[in-house]
């Protein structure tokens, strides 16, 4: 290819304002690192695709491109060949069937750009993607821990779980508390036998809390196990206890590794009422309760809480040895997915 044919005068003047730009966003970047650089990506991956469009310098604009920026800005990283195909992808995938508003470019610019090439990879579409760009900013997901996320098939799972919430909880809440739980939650990170017990998963659980508290999402904060709860002359011990920092309550999430039947909520409801009584203080909403199981029939699930007047979540689990290999070989690492994972707060039971 004879670049010199193609790149003529209209290339140079491009190549000219695009050097202001850069020279522009080099000083506000002090202040606004990411965000600056990413809409100087965004605008330059407009002007490649148009550009493309309107003339004929076809891919060896990318490659000529990439010679000069990299001349001019040698302390620049960004201006590869592969850089400047990642800003054109990026582009495109946001804008191809039709033009997205201001805030969601935004929303782009406010994420680091490993997290975008991840999101825009291995997104099939625009409504998954911004899903991942929210909660990224919500939970500051680590880039190890959003690709896990998606490759886990959070965005299909996410508010999944049977529940009654929506009848039984202000609007507010209810839509809140449906976000936090998913369906199925799978739990990769455990390697267990298939003939394994409710205390066995409950151990597991607990001596994996960190990777278990990354599966449950954002808000959980554990407080214990087999945690006692005094009602008439009896005691009672729930699973497993937490506090929802975002949705100011407990939650009771019990385990069962068989098929989900109806008294198995009814179990849980009086679990509620107990926790409700006994450790719930002012300022805390309504206890939550979440039933895993193995497996559960829909239907049976939505019977078993019409009548229930306590918010309960019934959701399936998926063990390690439950995935396909091909799936499983792709999850990063144990020590990839803890990078980023803050501690979570902790709450005092009432004595």
């Amino acid at each position: 290819m004879k670049s010199e044919i193609h790149f003529d005068k209209v290339y140079k003047a491009w190549l000219s304002d695009i050097k202001i730009r850069v020279r522009n966003a080099q000083i506000k970047a002090t202040l606004k690192v990411n965000t600056e650089l990413l809409e100087l990506y965004w605008s330059m991956g407009k002007d490649i695709v148009l550009k493309q469009k309107e003339t004929k310098w076809g891919e060896g604009l990318l490659i000529h491109l990439s010679k000069d920026l990299a001349s001019e800005f040698p302390a620049m990283q960004g201006f590869s060949l592969r850089n400047l195909k990642y800003i054109r992808q990026w582009y495109l995938f946001y804008t191809k069937n039709s033009p997205i508003g201001q805030q969601v470019v935004a929303q782009l610019t406010q994420i680091p750009w490993g997290h975008n090439i991840a999101i825009m990879s291995k997104c099939k579409n625009i409504n998954e993607a911004l899903f991942y760009i929210q909660n990224t900013l919500s939970n500051s997901w680590s880039r190890n821990v959003l690709v896990h996320q998606i490759e886990n098939g959070l965005y299909k799972r996410k508010g999944r779980s049977i529940n009654n919430f929506a009848s039984v909880l202000p609007k507010s809440n209810s839509d809140l508390a449906e976000q936090a739980l998913k369906d199925p939650f799978i739990f990769d990170f455990l390697n267990m036998s298939k003939e394994h017990d409710e205390n066995e998963l409950e151990n597991a659980l607990v001596n994996h809390v960190m990777k278990f508290l990354l599966e449950l999402g954002t808000g959980f904060a554990f407080l214990g196990r087999q945690v006692p709860v005094q009602v008439g002359e009896r005691e009672f011990f729930i699973d497993l206890l937490f506090y929802h920092t975002r949705l100011h309550c407990y939650v009771v999430l019990e385990l069962k590794t068989g098929d989900f039947e109806p008294e198995h909520a009814g179990k849980l409801n009086f679990y509620l009422k107990a926790v409700d009584n006994r450790l719930r203080s002012e300022g805390d909403l309504p206890t939550i309760g979440l039933l895993l199981c193995k497996n559960r029939d829909k239907m049976v699930a939505e019977y078993a809480l019409s009548d229930i007047r306590k918010p309960i979540g019934i959701s399936q689990y998926i063990l390690s040895h439950s995935l396909p290999k091909k799936l499983k070989s792709s999850f990063p690492t144990i020590k990839e997915l803890e990078v980023g994972l803050s501690k979570t707060p902790q709450k005092k039971l009432k004595k």
